[in-house]
């Protein structure tokens, strides 16, 4: 929405602001909207219409004040969340109006950016959307923490949780296209036969009460390399079929994220120090930033490339509107996305 002022022009973005903190599941009354005027861009500063939201499962670690790798959104802000946007107004030499960039303007309509946060995107070269998965955070995330931490080698067995999402899609196909044979673990009948689809060599329903024996009978020679996006049972039916010197990125925890105290039963701590020291297992949790000054551009050549041949596919779970980001966001915690979870803010205006 605009304003007119004089010769001038004066946006009003709407916000999806963090109204307080939740507990356990988010909900509804944990956000509030707002609209507010739209600040003009200063000096090396950008204005930019949104079109394009990313729904990502590390919001809501951003939603809580426990100690995190990054700071807390701060109750009454804006969503924090990656965005593919429109300039509308320029106050910096490297981008002009008209012009699709990939920023961080979060959920809101329209932003104020520094014009050193944003990344020039082509449309012609590849759908914008991409920019926010595949081509993005989640298909950076996948290719670093595959590659440098997992290490993967030609007739090594890799599983992964979460594996119809942005993250463990692209971790299997990778893995595969280096030679792995590749377990995928997924939610539904409809998840598993996507993996197949995708080339999995098996895919697993984790809803199913037997997963556990499915996970034996279908890596008989262990797994060397599991990335992990879940814990909670899926991490507890793959620990005993690890092999020695499995290595195991931490990406992600979605099981536990709404959890609001610790589990039920013993402490299986030990038990898990002790697997870690017979084994020589490799644990190592990681945050894609810190690869991205020596991994990012060769990721955009390779996932470019990959992607362009049809050896990566990917797909996305969109839906239209800002105001349904909350509900769609609780729902993807779930389990209730089917791919990349992006909210359509705008129609891109070319």
């Amino acid at each position: 929405m605009w304003l007119g002022k004089g010769a001038q022009m004066s946006y009003i973005s709407q916000q999806i602001r963090l109204a307080s903190r939740p507990q356990g599941v988010p909900q509804p009354e944990n956000f509030r909207t707002e609209e507010h005027q739209v600040r003009e861009p200063s000096d090396g500063e950008v204005l930019l219409r949104t079109i394009y939201l990313s729904l990502d499962p590390y919001m809501r670690g951003r939603m809580s004040d426990a100690e995190s790798y990054a700071e807390p959104v701060t109750v009454g802000e804006v969503m924090v969340g990656a965005t593919v946007s429109e300039v509308l107004d320029s106050r910096s030499p490297d981008f002009e109006q008209g012009q699709i960039v990939r920023g961080y303007g979060g959920w809101q309509s329209h932003s104020t950016e520094p014009a050193a946060s944003l990344r020039a995107l082509d449309p012609d070269s590849a759908p914008i959307t991409t920019a926010l998965g595949v081509l993005g955070m989640p298909g950076f995330t996948a290719y670093a923490g595959l590659l440098a931490l997992g290490r993967p080698e030609p007739g090594e067995t890799l599983a992964v949780a979460a594996a119809t999402g942005p993250v463990g899609s692209a971790v299997g196909q990778i893995a595969k296209l280096k030679g792995c044979r590749t377990i995928g673990i997924a939610g539904g009948a409809d998840k598993v036969a996507h993996l197949r689809d995708l080339g999995f060599d098996v895919a697993l329903d984790h809803r199913a009460d037997d997963l556990g024996s499915r996970l034996r009978d279908a890596t008989p020679d262990g797994i060397d390399i599991y990335f992990e996006n879940v814990g909670g049972a899926v991490f507890d039916a793959v620990l005993p079929r690890l092999n020695t010197f499995a290595r195991v990125p931490v990406c992600g925890l979605a099981a536990t994220y709404n959890s609001t105290e610790l589990p039920e039963g013993p402490d299986r701590s030990p038990a898990l120090m002790g697997l870690i020291l017979r084994k020589s297992l490799t644990l190592r949790g990681f945050i894609q930033n810190e690869f991205v000054p020596t991994m990012f551009e060769s990721f955009l050549r390779d996932m470019g490339a990959w992607v362009r041949a049809g050896d990566v596919r990917y797909r996305e779970d969109i839906t239209e509107g800002l105001e349904r980001a909350p509900e769609v966001f609780t729902g993807m915690l779930g389990g209730g996305n089917f791919g990349k979870t992006l909210i359509k803010v705008s129609d891109l205006q070319r």
